[in-house]
């Protein structure tokens, strides 16, 4: 039955791509520059189409095109593509612009020091939570998780952090990302984690619901001036070294109290959970 159900979220995708004024071209090429991960040793033709459902013909054509821009780079014959220094360049531009980031540095630097574990911002990307920044505990040799690794939107912390400040428009919105399968899934907790916000501060996926066994982590959604929608600070660790009970005893209620510090330093009076 859930496959049935057209959302709002995914009609309003329809009529952006049949509106004259999108450009479905750009829209693939950065889809392109999108589906690269700092895991990657390069991507071929064959499997960028893979990641992004483009036809491999089309993917030829827009990966000749953004390295020719520089966005690509591409060495011998039968090397592959890795991002270039225009897509550098163009991401430092975009960080530099986002100041409550440099702002909240030294409040999550304590933070990760306090409770010993990673303490990081991650935003939504294309229906998933894409790590921007993290802190780490200093000494720490431990490297989990990095800038770069994207997350579940519906069985992450992080991502339910971001869906339960969202306004019902945006939320709609973000189901026109999501698999049609999820609609259902998305409404309810949507409504779920507005309250638990509202109530406690912070979203934390635990037990089987989680999308990794090995990590704990909680969540707290922030609305920077800078960016029209919210981003999620998160604090966690393996299970081993956080426990659920230490979550709700410490971890959970410092971070909300450090992003109560950056919002107090940015000037920002209003809830980044949406009333609406």
């Amino acid at each position: 039955m859930e496959r049935q159900i057209d959302t709002a979220g995914q009609a309003m995708m329809r009529e952006l791509e049949q509106d004259r004024r999108y450009a479905n071209t750009l829209a693939r090429g950065l889809r392109i520059l999108r589906a690269f991960r700092p895991s990657d040793n390069g991507l071929g033709n064959l499997e960028i189409s893979e990641r992004t459902g483009i036809p491999r013909s089309t993917v030829s054509r827009l990966t000749f095109t953004l390295c020719a821009l520089g966005y690509l780079t591409h060495g011998r014959h039968f090397d592959k593509y890795r991002l270039g220094p225009a897509a550098l360049a163009l991401g430092n531009i975009a960080s530099a612009a986002f100041g409550f980031v440099t702002v909240a540095a030294p409040i999550m630097q304590a933070l990760a020091n306090e409770v010993g574990a990673l303490v990081g911002v991650a935003i939504q990307d294309d229906g998933n939570m894409l790590i921007v920044k993290t802190w780490r505990p200093e000494g720490s040799r431990t490297i989990w998780l990095d800038v770069g690794y994207r997350m579940p939107l519906l069985t992450s912390s992080s991502g339910l952090s971001y869906l339960g400040a969202l306004s019902r428009e945006e939320r709609e919105k973000v189901e026109g990302l999501l698999p049609e399968e999820s609609s259902g899934t998305c409404e309810e907790l949507w409504q779920r984690e507005r309250a638990h916000l509202w109530r406690e501060g912070y979203a934390f996926v635990q037990g089987e619901a989680r999308y990794s066994r090995s990590i704990n982590a909680a969540a707290t959604p922030f609305r920077p001036s800078e960016i029209g929608e919210p981003v999620s600070f998160f604090c966690g660790a393996n299970t081993d070294d956080l426990s659920d009970a230490r979550i709700h005893d410490q971890v959970g209620p410092a971070l909300v109290q450090a992003v109560a510090q950056l919002k107090a330093l940015t000037g920002q009076t209003v809830s980044a959970v949406s009333s609406g």
